[in-house]
């Protein structure tokens, strides 16, 4: 009974602690990952000594492993990656490949491993990158739907879908001898296993799912989600592969079908806090002495780490046609370690294959990777605007060729250019085409591209913000320019721009925070709308409407209120806001 309380005092302590550690991470604005880790330092066997049941805290933790890969399995969505599948299939290889034989060689050059197969290892630890950070940095930075981006998240979603392949095939690791054949037989059980798989995913898993569903009770449906879960993993376990394999193919047995998001919903609760367990306990094993001792290296092998990586991602985006731009914000994102590193690493630990003294410095350098990744990211737009200055880099970033997919009709003048085609600049188009006002867009996705070809609406592929690409719009002709990007960067680079080539040119931008608002207008935007404001207006003017307001008064009010670019419906900072 008395080992039984010390480990409920044991949880409790663990998951209030990640609470508050959380917490003070969010209001610092680091990620919440990061204070679980500091949590579990603080309260471990090398912090304050608080807990007496590690062991099973540990062994909860792993269950937080298996549900943060089964969510990660039925988040996954192969239409994501058709959109830039060929960066991100052939770019991300690119980018493992060459992040791993680096880290090999130098590994074995410094004597840091002891073989190959170590160095090897190492390599695939430091090849992966955040997605769990970077989703995060750009959702706030409202960058998600932006080229960088979208390139980004891209071959974050390629390095999450191999992580289940390298679990799978580490076993074939420990074995020094025979390695050609041990990675034979792993590959042999992986494709067994998937086999079997899918035919439970596509005949046995949507009807059990079905049937629970239909009985519309939540805890049954949970339930089934939860065994579905640990069951796969354990038989994964059983067949000598790895729990987080069989916990991703879990989550992507369900993905398709019909109840996946309910899926999703029910277990990301059971995530999130089994997860902060999961951080929680690779922070108890670090040794802060350990970390003191080693800062000078470990400090070494952030910037190694992070310099090397952005300068191998930077060619490889270039490889692939995009903008040095888009290069240089995708290099700055994903030039840390992901999360998923903490699970190769332990992974590692237990099979030999790295020692726990690296293991600590490791998972130290893995933690300051992620703590600066939202800093690189907010530090790149001012490296390119920076550079934009400088002759002698100035036409890569305006594009390294020429646009050549053009569809401008001959001699187009009093046009109106809509940069951006996406969910705004689509419905824009749309208004515009009804008046009868000829269009020309600038465009960078070749899906968008697509539908404007089907539609037969003029054109230019590539970057708004490229002046070889406004070259190609007749700005000196046009009537007038509406700015829908999603990026605030390319919006005001393009805004200096335009008005630069045609200073008299009436143009209407998109703001995406309020600060941006008053930027834009002192750049020369002649009317700068901000889309929440605008939403909010629309509402007040419906319901001033019913409650029996005048039509002129409203019309009036609302005038008044964008005459004064918002500033009197402005909100006042949040708690939480930065």
């Amino acid at each position: 009974m008395a080992a039984e309380t010390d480990f409920i005092l044991d949880l409790t302590l663990a998951l209030g602690a990640s609470a508050l550690g959380g917490y003070g991470a969010h209001r610092l604005g680091q990620p919440a990952l990061l204070g679980y880790l500091a949590t579990g330092l603080v309260i471990g066997p090398y912090g304050l000594g608080l807990l007496k049941e590690v062991q099973q805290i540990q062994s909860l933790a792993e269950i937080g492993i298996a549900f943060l890969l089964f969510a990660l399995g039925v988040e996954f969505s192969l239409t994501e990656l058709k959109r830039v599948r060929k960066i991100a299939l052939q770019g991300s290889l690119w980018q493992m490949g060459l992040t791993t034989l680096l880290v090999l060689f130098l590994s074995l050059l410094a004597g840091w491993v002891h073989s190959p197969l170590e160095g090897l290892f190492l390599g695939l630890v430091l090849s992966l990158s955040s997605t769990a950070v970077v989703l995060k940095t750009l959702i706030e930075r409202g960058e998600t739907s932006t080229v960088h981006g979208q390139v980004m998240l891209a071959i974050l979603i390629a390095q999450d879908l191999s992580l289940g392949v390298i679990l799978a095939i580490m076993p074939a690791l420990k074995q020094t001898d025979g390695f050609g054949l041990s990675l034979g037989i792993a590959l042999l059980k992986i494709g067994l296993f998937l086999g079997l798989a899918v035919g439970l995913g596509r005949w046995v898993v949507p009807r059990l799912i079905q049937h629970m569903a239909a009985t519309e009770s939540s805890e049954l449906f949970l339930l089934t989600v939860v065994a579905l879960c640990l069951g796969v993993a354990w038989i994964t376990s059983k067949l000598g592969l790895s729990i987080e394999m069989g916990a991703f193919v879990a989550g992507l047995m369900i993905a398709e079908i019909d109840y996946a998001d309910q899926a999703l919903g029910k277990i990301l609760p059971l995530r999130d806090t089994f997860a902060c367990l999961f951080f929680a306990s690779i922070g108890m094993l670090i040794d802060p002495t350990l970390l003191i001792k080693n800062l000078p290296l470990i400090l070494g092998l952030v910037t190694v780490i992070m310099v090397g990586k952005a300068v191998i991602i930077l060619p490889i985006v270039l490889r692939f046609g995009y903008s040095l731009k888009t290069a240089i914000l995708t290099s700055f994102g994903l030039n840390q370690i992901g999360e998923f590193s903490f699970v190769l690493a332990l992974v590692g630990l237990q099979m030999g294959l790295i020692s726990d003294q690296r293991y600590s410095l490791l998972l130290g350098t893995i933690a300051i990777t992620l703590m600066l990744t939202p800093l690189w990211i907010h530090w790149a737009p001012q490296v390119i605007l920076r550079l934009d200055r400088l002759s002698l880099v100035q036409r890569y970033l305006h594009g390294l060729r020429e646009p050549k997919l053009l569809s401008v009709p001959e001699g187009i003048q009093n046009h109106v250019i809509v940069a951006g085609y996406g969910r705004v600049g689509e419905v824009l188009v749309n208004i515009l085409l009804s008046q009868g006002y000829p269009i020309l867009v600038i465009e960078n996705s070749e899906v968008a591209l697509q539908s404007l070809r089907q539609r037969q609406i003029p054109y230019v592929f590539g970057d708004a913000d490229n002046e070889l690409v406004l070259e190609k719009t007749c700005l000196e002709t046009a009537k007038a320019l509406a700015i829908a990007l999603p990026d605030p960067t390319s919006t005001r680079l393009l805004l200096q721009r335009a008005l630069a080539r045609a200073p008299h040119l009436d143009i209407i931008a998109r703001s995406h925070t309020n600060e941006e608002i008053d930027v834009l207008t002192q750049l020369g935007a002649r009317e700068v709308v901000q889309p929440e404001f605008e939403a909010a207006l629309e509402l007040g003017s419906h319901l001033l409407h019913t409650l029996g307001q005048p039509v002129w008064q409203i019309t009036s009010a609302l005038e008044t209120i964008r005459q004064d670019r918002y500033r009197s419906i402005r909100p006042h900072l949040q708690v939480g806001e930065r």
